[in-house]
């Protein structure tokens, strides 16, 4: 089953062409690795993806309907549909793990209460959830991106350079997390320049000059 599908998408800012037409169908239940080297396109082919931007030009669907322009509309659909991970974890300092986890319930959804405590069992976060980001480590912060992800029972989670400020073995720990995550059913997109993540995968597809090759 195809989840979403990126058709004949261009993105174009002031000097530079991020993407030049690319066509990717992107499948339920598939851990899908973009690979590139800086300034190949893979973070604009991420943002066109998880609808954080509209194309200059081509088509997206999500679900096998096209993703409105409209901002408010996008991020409904964001909130139903997609979970997101990031390099520099993107946690707020000033609440607990627990509370991080939950920010994405804010923007809508009837998130069961028991939820983050499910998620926290999984991930081996119970003992952390009280404890503000300054006092977690670097893989544990990254558990609690992946939770946070997860708390909406997102169809699609998408990974941008997920292990890109940790050291390999923390690194490997996330992207073994992330593949029990297709393996359970989610779709997991991830982009990243590390050629060993390939062994994750069950799809790769490289980027260079805002193109697929």
């Amino acid at each position: 089953m195809i989840v979403e599908e990126l058709i004949g998408v261009h993105k174009h800012y002031p000097l530079i062409k991020a993407l030049g037409g690319v066509s990717l169908k992107i499948k339920s239940k598939e851990l899908l690795l973009i690979m590139g080297h800086s300034g190949s396109g893979k973070s604009t082919m991420l943002n066109m993806a998880g609808i954080l931007d509209v194309p200059t030009k081509g088509k997206i669907k999500l679900m096998g309907k096209d993703v409105p322009k409209s901002e408010a509309e996008r991020a409904k659909l964001r909130s139903e549909f997609m979970g997101f991970i990031f390099q520099d974890f993107g946690l707020i300092p000033s609440i607990t793990a627990k509370d991080n986890i939950l920010l994405p319930t804010l923007f809508g959804g009837n998130t069961p209460e028991n939820r983050v405590d499910e998620i926290a069992e999984q991930l081996g976060m119970t003992p952390r959830l009280n404890h503000y980001p300054s006092q977690l480590s670097g893989g544990e912060k990254q558990r609690v991106a992946i939770a946070r992800s997860l708390i909406n029972n997102p169809k699609i989670i998408f990974a941008d350079e997920p292990t890109g400020n940790l050291d390999s073995k923390t690194g490997d720990m996330v992207m073994k997390l992330l593949r029990s995550l297709a393996d359970g059913g989610k779709t997991v997109v991830i982009v990243s320049h590390n050629p060993e993540h390939e062994a994750y995968a069950d799809t790769v597809i490289n980027m260079k000059d805002g193109k697929i090759i």
